[in-house]
Parts: C-alpha cells; sequence; structure tokens
C-alpha cells in the first residue's frame, strides 16, 4: 500500500532536497543510502582499531607511540597564497574548473604558465571585481 503524503527534506548524505512519501526516510535514493552506509562502515572499522591499539599499549609502547609523528592537517589557506593553481581558484571562488578556463581564453584572467602548470596570480582574482 503506497502513501499519498509528500514531504520535503533534505538527504542526510548529499543535503540534496527532495521529497519522501515516509516520515522516516532519510536519504535521497539508493545511491547516497548506500554510501552512508559505507561511511558509517568504515568509521566504525577506524574506532574499533583505535580502541585496540589503546589497549594494547604498554609503557614500552607508549614512549615509541608518543615518538610517531603526528599529522594534524594538510589545509592551506587559499587566501594566503600569492599563486594558485586552476583547481584552487576555482575553490576560491566557489565555481567550477571550466568555468576558470573559459575566463582564461577569453582574458578576463592573466595567467602564466610554469611547465605544464598554469598559474594564476592571486592579484588577478582580486581584480575581478575591482573593474
Amino acid at each position: 500500500m503506497s502513501s499519498n503524503i509528500k514531504i520535503p527534506k533534505f538527504c542526510t548524505f548529499c543535503g540534496q532536497a527532495f521529497v519522501a512519501q515516509k516520515t522516516t526516510t532519510r536519504f535521497c535514493g539508493h545511491t547516497c543510502a548506500s554510501r552512508a552506509h559505507k561511511q558509517r562502515v568504515r568509521e566504525k572499522k577506524v574506532q574499533d582499531t583505535l580502541n585496540d591499539q589503546i589497549k594494547d599499549i604498554t609503557s614500552e609502547n607508549l614512549n615509541a607511540f608518543r615518538a610517531l609523528p603526528v599529522q594534524t592537517t594538510n589545509f592551506i589557506n587559499l587566501r594566503d597564497k600569492d599563486f594558485l593553481s586552476i583547481q584552487e581558484a576555482s575553490i576560491l571562488l566557489g565555481t567550477s574548473r571550466w568555468t576558470i578556463q573559459r575566463m582564461i581564453k577569453s582574458n578576463r584572467l592573466p595567467v602564466a604558465k610554469l611547465g605544464d602548470r598554469t598559474i594564476i596570480k592571486r592579484a588577478s582574482i582580486d581584480n575581478l571585481f575591482n573593474q
């Protein structure tokens, strides 16, 4: 028996709006439900592994464990960089790579080439909005 109710909701995995026919629906489709399940399973495996490692730590292992290098993040603030790649410029502006490519092709955004890489000055991006 199908329901005639239509409930506007947001997918808890991808954030897209969709219309649900049940009050308990959380995902917009099978793909998001499967991906969310896989993510939960991965997170559980990591947590279980960490818990096992914490249980197995002895005083000898503790010093070796503390000596391991810890990488907190690999994030660099794009606003602080003087030169950006096309991908970084698209992230900074919130556009696609192809939009940046079109701006370069139409000479609205000056660039420099370093070998095969295309480099964009941060000042050039700032000047886009000062014109």
